[in-house]
């Protein structure tokens, strides 16, 4: 469980523009507590595990923030997919003046001794995207649910990173495909069991 607080919080914006252009760091850590207004000896209480701690928090606040934006929003009149693509939409343009930070992060959790901290944290976003979506699901279909939308978020937010562009067009085309796939395989899979039956009759 990421711990939480507004000085907390208050540290990461702070340390969003310094890690752009110094990295994930001890010394961006202090320099955003500082920034902050904060004792920057207070890095190691803020983020006990370090760095990767602090990006862990920040993947944490860019959920909150997202599922606050979506609140504000009347999302509750349109269809599932249309809510989906509007809170994967959110939580990039809430990340999109933050871009070189985020890339930056990005190739730090790539290392293999980080994977799982990785999985973990897409794993929450995704379930704070259904969330926000109104998803209250609470039988299988939480966890597959999750686990789709996890891909397809991963997948959108390296097509978004592969360039500085932080412009969200193709990157929600991109996105717009990827939901439209996975449509047309639900559709599918009860149209297979229904000819699994009909051939097993």
């Amino acid at each position: 469980m990421i711990e939480r607080s507004a000085s907390r919080d208050a540290a990461i914006r702070a340390m969003l523009p310094i890690a752009a252009e110094q990295g994930w760091n001890w010394a961006s850590l202090r320099a955003g507590l500082a920034a902050a207004g904060q004792e920057p000896d207070l890095a190691a209480s803020h983020f006990p595990t370090g760095p990767v701690g602090a990006i862990a928090a920040w993947s944490d606040l860019a959920d909150r923030e997202m599922e606050a934006a979506a609140a504000a929003e009347d999302l509750a009149g349109r269809r599932v997919p249309a809510r989906i693509r509007r809170v994967v939409e959110l939580r990039l343009a809430a990340l999109a003046p933050h871009k070189p930070a985020l890339r930056r992060a990005m190739s730090r959790l790539a290392l293999p001794w980080h994977a799982g901290l990785a999985l973990c944290l897409t794993a929450r976003t995704a379930d704070a995207l259904w969330h926000a979506a109104g998803d209250r699901s609470a039988d299988f279909s939480w966890y597959t649910r999750r686990a789709s939308l996890g891909a397809i978020y991963a997948a959108t937010l390296a097509y978004w990173l592969r360039d500085d562009d932080p412009g969200l067009a193709a990157a929600m085309a991109f996105l717009d495909r990827r939901l439209a796939d996975l449509g047309r395989l639900q559709r599918r899979k009860p149209a297979r069991r229904k000819a699994a039956d009909q051939a097993a009759a």
